[in-house]
């Protein structure tokens, strides 16, 4: 009985460990398979946290308009038969060609460095669109003033990199109005309130059907 009594106190303690030490894995057992839950879980929610993020984002606005991608639409016809420094012919000759389609072509932009448009009118023939009269407008005080003129036919500007440039088409004795000789292309900048002239050169033609455009090389700016 001794034995049995004795043998029972000495298994108490071991015993006893054993429990804890059991309880023990048991328990990191089930935190680790927790930590793994919540992991799972936790990554599964991180993805419709995200999106939500995403989803909630405002929406990209779109560029506003730069102001000098815009212009004030005006009458070219009114503005060149009101001008003086237009010619008595050209007024005259200027005229509908079917309708109310007048022969004018018109270009907006910035030519003199002062950020407002200023306007290009070219007055053609309404049979060939021959250029007969360009003119360059600046607005000033509310109105727009003649700041450039050419009439010697034919002729047309429009503007190159904020530039004037001005071509003339070079006929020679029996060339028919289709098919000039050449042309000279002068370029003109804004400068100290006026438009002076900054290069200049002349193309000839080839005569050959098919020949490209052969440019004079003694021609100078």
């Amino acid at each position: 009985m001794r034995g049995l009594t004795d043998a029972g106190p000495d298994r108490g303690p071991a015993g006893a460990q054993a429990v804890v030490t059991a309880a023990a894995v048991v328990a990191a057992v089930a935190l680790f398979a927790a930590a793994c839950g919540t992991g799972g879980t936790g990554a599964r929610d991180e993805g419709p946290a995200h999106s939500d993020s995403v989803e909630r984002a405002p929406a990209a606005k779109a560029p506003s308009p730069n102001p000098s991608q815009t212009y004030a639409k005006i009458d070219a016809v009114a503005l060149v038969k009101a001008d003086p420094a237009v010619s008595a012919t050209v007024k005259r000759d200027l005229k509908p060609c079917a309708g109310n389609a007048y022969p004018v072509d018109v270009t907006y932009g910035d030519l003199t460095g002062d950020q407002l448009d200023d306007v290009v009118v070219n007055v053609l023939t309404c049979g060939d669109a021959v250029g007969v009269g360009a003119y360059v407008y600046r607005r000033e005080d509310g109105s727009y003033k003649n700041v450039f003129k050419a009439e010697e036919s034919p002729v047309y500007a429009e503007i190159d990199k904020g530039d004037l440039s001005v071509t003339k088409q070079v006929y020679e004795k029996g060339d028919p109005v289709s098919s000039p000789s050449g042309e000279n292309v002068i370029t003109y900048r804004w400068t100290s309130g006026r438009f002076v002239q900054e290069d200049f050169h002349h193309t000839d033609y080839g005569n050959a059907a098919g020949g490209d455009a052969t440019e004079d090389p003694t021609a100078t700016g």
